[in-house]
């Protein structure tokens, strides 16, 4: 790899989609991103999950979040909380995930909630944030050979219900990532 992974804070909303979820989490494996988060970005999107999918228990998704722990252990950010105080964001409530970033020397947030996190109120911290289709592809212009393994190895952990390429990338799409399911399509003999 010819760059130095990037520290990348990765927001509730986009962790509550399993697909991206699961593709986001093997980015981190394969060392393309240096993933952070907190207890508390678990929490929100397990909450959100198991109110919205009554079918999946809530057992089911802590079990989840272990395994996203077990495999990425230098992810979890802790004392963030102390930065809370001085951050001013259109939605307040997501100030303990900008306070993550700085607390986890992150650099961006990836999330589907731009507004929430205007340039303006990242610049002080050195941080951006983007949107998950536009951050894989950076990822995939920085290191393509890299991402397509990456999200080959992605696929390759669903073994319950083991999809198709094109079932899977169809999947992506749905949550999403229309950018990046095309690139993807170019490369599903790949995949």
């Amino acid at each position: 790899m010819a760059y130095k992974p990037v520290v990348v804070v990765y927001d509730a909303c986009v962790l509550y989609p399993f697909h991206l979820r699961n593709l986001l989490i093997q980015c981190g494996v394969d060392r393309l991103v240096d993933v952070r988060w907190t207890d508390a970005i678990h929490d929100e999107w397990i909450r959100n999950l198991a109110a919205h999918a009554s079918n999946v228990p809530v057992e089911r998704l802590t079990k989840t979040r272990d395994l996203m722990k077990q495999v990425l252990p230098a992810a979890n950010v802790t004392s963030y909380e102390k930065y809370i105080p001085q951050l001013t964001l259109p939605d307040l409530d997501d100030c303990h995930i900008l306070a993550a970033a700085i607390a986890g020397s992150a650099t961006l947030i990836v999330t589907w909630n731009l507004a929430d996190f205007p340039t303006e109120a990242l610049v002080p911290y050195h941080v951006t944030a983007l949107n998950p289709d536009d951050f894989l592809m950076d990822l995939y212009r920085m290191a393509p050979d890299a991402m397509i393994v990456a999200v080959a190895n992605a696929r390759k952990n669903l073994r319950k219900t083991a999809p198709n390429v094109a079932a899977f990338i169809d999947a992506l799409e749905r949550q999403k990532l229309t950018h990046f399911s095309v690139v993807l399509r170019r490369h599903s003999d790949e995949l």
